[in-house]
């Protein structure tokens, strides 16, 4: 199977909505504007990372239809595997992968970066700059700034005898305010 390349606010949206419970897309927490949000969750639909469900509550519809009647969003199986967040084959939806955007980078050092923290036990800051060829600064303000600002991403850190300070990727939802 081919792996989906995600945009930023793909990336966001989808984790978001990953990281709930029900695996609901609204509300979106990404500070998108405009029409920037629909054109984003036509992408994932498209994809097949995300699925029209009849909506139970009416703050998140994501449009109506003459014979279902309200419906929204939800994050599919397959979504939950692009994230890495199941690699359970059984779990993973029967369907042809929709062919990769050329205009997409695969190989980049956030991707890279992003799967050291999601891997068992995570990453030093020390294993991100030999990984990176990053400054140590620069590792630190990634975390912060890409993927805890921009992405939303919940990182946790803690001390590890032998290996000093490892960070990883946390898969809570994130705290909404309304």
């Amino acid at each position: 199977m081919t792996q989906i390349q995600l945009s930023d606010a793909q990336s966001v949206i989808l984790s978001t909505a990953c990281a709930r419970e029900d695996g609901m897309v609204f509300p979106v927490t990404a500070s998108l504007k405009g029409g920037a949000v629909g054109n984003v969750c036509k992408s994932l639909l498209k994809h097949g990372l995300i699925e029209e469900i009849v909506a139970t509550d009416l703050n998140t519809v994501w449009r109506h239809d003459e014979e279902r009647g309200p419906l929204t969003l939800r994050a599919t199986a397959l979504a939950y595997s692009t994230l890495g967040i199941t690699d359970d084959p059984e779990e993973q939806p029967e369907r042809q992968p929709a062919p990769e955007p050329s205009h997409r980078r695969t190989g980049t050092k956030q991707e890279a970066v992003i799967a050291m923290l999601r891997a068992e036990g995570g990453a030093t800051i020390d294993e991100i700059v030999a990984a990176t060829k990053w400054a140590p600064h620069t590792a630190r303000g990634f975390l912060s700034g890409a993927l805890k600002k921009k992405l939303r991403l919940t990182i946790t850190s803690e001390k590890v005898e032998g290996r000093g300070r490892c960070y990883q990727i946390e898969n809570k939802p994130p705290v909404t305010f309304r």
